[in-house]
């Protein structure tokens, strides 16, 4: 295992750690670990000598403790055997441990090229996002196969109106939602975003407001969906990208037992088997961008990769044939023996007009009723109207949907890929800085929806 350190070039190692052979070297199916400081420009270098046959690569986060997870994740001292290795990325760990994605070469130039001719052709990349996860070294990569320069305008964005200003031909940047949110609310910067030719917008859902928003300042976002397994986004606006397979399979939330299996782009179903039917299903994914396997753990990549497929916990709908994503099959809670769908009650509340940050609906274990929904809500302004957001809630949700309780924060825990970290809100890690509003959401058990 070697480590590439901040300043250091493709063909050097800022130093080095004995392989699992005794009084071996690293071998060329040993990981590489990429220091997060290491400049993008270097970082593209060493990308590129991956791709070119080079040994595989894994790139850590900034943060120390993280990065000591990671690490033992990797364990780097453990060969590589999965052919064709390229990289190893983490996943968010958004709803729990993080795994090592192995992802091929072949998979990653696979990716590109798709993106690349969805897009319109080459372009420059702008780096928005932390490397050590699937799309921000994507950014890195999809500049690197098409021999085009990659420049970091940071996470802030802070560099992106000098970066479009000396552009020449096309730019492409990705963000998540909030940083587009923020982004909006500074014209300059959202002048800036407007001269990008497209702006790919993914790692959480993506709200019709903030869209519209976008729109209206004449940006041309592009919202995706993917994950670490698919080398990030495989489907645009709904859209498979060439050479990708989208099929739902009946889930817990399909309600006809004739649903069996739609694959997005099929010709018209028969009759009384319209494309905008209810019925939701399993989203299963294929195509050449997928995964090789998750690191050292062939056993949860058998469960997951099937018959050339990766099996997703994503719960999806055909919607004039467009694949929606509706959540996640762990959403669904019950609660006092009631089902109730937190993704489907945070999508409700995120459309409150009196939301300044961002919100998060998330189930958490109850001793008498198994489970309870609670909102967590960003409150950026320091200005929380809880009655109104209650109101809200209550003309539009069941009685057992409502969310026991609502509990205030100045940010949402997020993951170092800028997810709200789900699993720190159950595990209450948030609640010790919260103050709680809770009056009116008490029972459960109540049935029928309260005007």
């Amino acid at each position: 295992m070697s480590s590439v350190g901040a300043g250091s070039t493709a063909g050097s190692t800022a130093g080095s750690e004995t392989g699992s052979a005794a009084g071996a070297g690293p071998g060329p199916d040993h990981l590489r670990l990429v220091d997060p400081a290491t400049p993008v420009a270097d970082l593209a270098d060493v990308v590129g000598e991956t791709l070119a046959g080079g040994p595989p690569i894994a790139p850590l986060p900034a943060d120390p403790v993280a990065a000591g997870v990671v690490r033992a994740m990797l364990r780097p001292e453990v060969p590589v055997a999965e052919p064709d290795a390229a990289v190893v990325v983490s996943t968010s760990g958004s709803t729990g441990a993080p795994k090592g994605v192995v992802l091929s070469r072949s998979a990653i130039r696979a990716s590109a090229a798709a993106t690349e001719q969805r897009l319109g052709g080459p372009g420059r990349w702008l780096l928005a996002l932390p490397t050590h996860y699937v799309a921000g070294f994507m950014v890195v990569a999809r500049a690197v196969a098409a021999d085009r320069p990659v420049l970091d305008v940071g996470r802030d964005l802070s560099g992106l109106a000098a970066a479009v200003a000396s552009a020449e031909g096309r730019s492409y940047l990705s963000v998540v939602p909030t940083q587009l949110t923020r982004a909006l609310r500074e014209p300059a910067l959202a002048a800036a975003l407007a001269r990008v030719d497209a702006v790919l917008l993914g790692g959480a859902p993506a709200e019709t407001a903030l869209l519209d928003r976008a729109r209206a300042a004449g940006i041309t976002v592009i919202t995706t969906y993917g994950m670490s397994e698919t080398c990030g986004g495989c489907i645009y606006d709904g859209v498979p990208l060439s050479g990708v397979t989208v099929t739902l399979h009946p889930g817990e939330g399909s309600q006809n037992p004739s649903f069996t299996r739609r694959v997005v782009g099929d010709p018209a179903p028969e009759p009384g088997h319209g494309e905008d039917r209810p019925d939701q299903g399993r989203v299963w994914l294929g195509g050449p961008m997928l995964f090789s396997g998750y690191r050292l753990r062939p056993e949860l990549t058998a469960a997951t990769v099937i018959d050339g497929m990766i099996r997703t916990n994503d719960r999806g709908v055909l919607s004039g044939g467009r694949l929606e994503i509706l959540g996640r099959y762990d959403d669904v809670i019950i609660s006092g023996g009631l089902k109730i769908d937190t993704a489907a009650v945070e999508r409700v509340a995120r459309g409150w007009p009196g939301l300044d940050g961002e919100i998060a609906v998330v189930g958490v274990p109850d001793p008498e009723w198994g489970a309870r929904p609670v909102a967590y809500a960003e409150c950026w302004s320091g200005q929380f109207d809880a009655q109104s957001l209650r109101s809200y809630l209550m003309s539009r949700l069941a009685a057992h949907e409502l969310p026991a309780r609502i509990e205030v924060l100045p940010a949402l825990p997020r993951t170092t890929s800028g997810k709200i970290d789900r699993e720190a809100l159950r595990n209450g890690a948030a609640r010790t800085t919260t103050r709680r509003e809770n009056e009116g959401f008490t029972d459960p058990s109540a049935k029928g929806d309260q005007q």
